[in-house]
C-alpha cells in the first residue's frame, strides 16, 4: 500500500526532498497562520492538521511526517498526554511544542515527555523557523533565557528537603493552577480548556487536596502567589 504523503492535498508533499510536517492546534486560524509561516521556508511543507490528540494520531499513523508541532492546551487529552503517546508509538518522531502557556512553567514537563522543543505562541514568527531547524539537526530548542534557567537550576541543584510543591500535580492540574493565578473563573477555564466547569472544579479540589490547601480561595491566594513568585 502506498504511504500517504499528505492529508490536506498540499502539492508541496509530494516532494521527496520536503520535511512533512504535522501541525497539532484547536484553532484552525492559527494553524493556517503557522502553515504560511513555515511554508516561507521551502525546505518544509505541511502536511496534514489536527485539532485534538485523537485526530493527531490518525494523521501520524497516515502520514508517518518528519515532525509534528503540538500545542499543550487540547480538547479532551491535553498536550503533554498526546506527546507521551506519539513517543510510545513513534520513538524517532520529532514533536516541536508551541503553547501559549509559559515555557517556564511547561517546557521542562514537555522535554521529559519526549518533547524536543519548546517554543511559546508570542514568539513563533521570531523563532519557530530556526526552533524547526535545530530539531531536525537534532539540538533541542528552548528560548536563550529558559535554556539559562535551566542550566543554572542543574547547576546549583535543587536544595536538600527543599521540592516545589506543584510537582504534585498532573500536568492538566498545573495548567488550571496557573490559569487560576491569572484570575480566570471556572466557567473562563473550561471554555479555554474546552472542559466542563464540573471537571473543572474537580481538578480544583484535586488541586486543592495535594497542596494541603483548605478551600478554593487558599487555591486561588497560592496560584497567585506561585505565578508572582515564578516571574519575579
Amino acid at each position: 500500500m502506498k504511504q500517504a504523503r499528505s492529508t490536506n492535498n498540499n502539492p508541496k508533499c509530494d516532494s521527496p526532498d520536503a520535511k512533512r510536517i504535522v501541525i497539532v492546534d484547536d484553532h484552525p486560524l492559527f494553524r493556517k497562520g503557522l502553515e504560511q509561516l513555515i511554508h516561507s521556508n521551502g525546505a518544509f511543507a505541511v502536511c496534514g492538521e489536527a485539532g485534538n490528540a485523537a485526530e493527531a494520531m490518525e494523521v501520524i499513523r497516515k502520514l508517518f511526517p518528519d515532525l509534528a508541532i503540538v500545542d499543550l492546551s487540547l480538547p479532551g487529552a491535553n498536550g503533554i498526554e498526546l506527546i507521551k503517546n506519539i513517543r510510545a508509538e513513534f520513538p524517532k518522531l520529532p514533536i516541536l511544542v508551541l503553547s501559549m502557556h509559559d515555557e517556564s512553567l511547561y517546557a521542562v514537563r514537555a522535554l521529559r515527555a519526549g518533547a524536543a522543543g519548546y517554543v511559546m505562541k508570542h514568539e513563533a514568527m521570531a523563532n519557530v523557523i530556526q526552533a524547526i531547524h535545530e530539531v531536525f539537526s537534532g539540538r533541542p530548542y528552548l528560548s536563550p533565557t529558559m535554556a539559562a534557567q535551566v542550566i543554572t537550576r542543574a547547576a546549583r541543584g535543587q536544595p536538600e528537603g527543599e521540592t516545589d510543591p506543584t510537582e504534585r500535580l498532573s500536568d492538566r492540574e498545573l495548567e488550571i493552577l496557573e490559569l487560576i493565578g491569572k484570575g480566570n473563573e471556572v466557567r473562563q477555564i473550561a471554555k479555554l480548556l474546552h472542559l466542563s466547569p464540573k471537571t473543572v472544579e474537580t481538578h480544583r479540589a484535586h488541586i486543592k487536596d495535594k497542596l494541603d490547601l483548605r478551600n478554593s480561595r487558599e487555591v486561588a491566594r497560592f496560584a497567585l502567589q506561585w505565578l508572582s513568585a515564578r516571574n519575579a
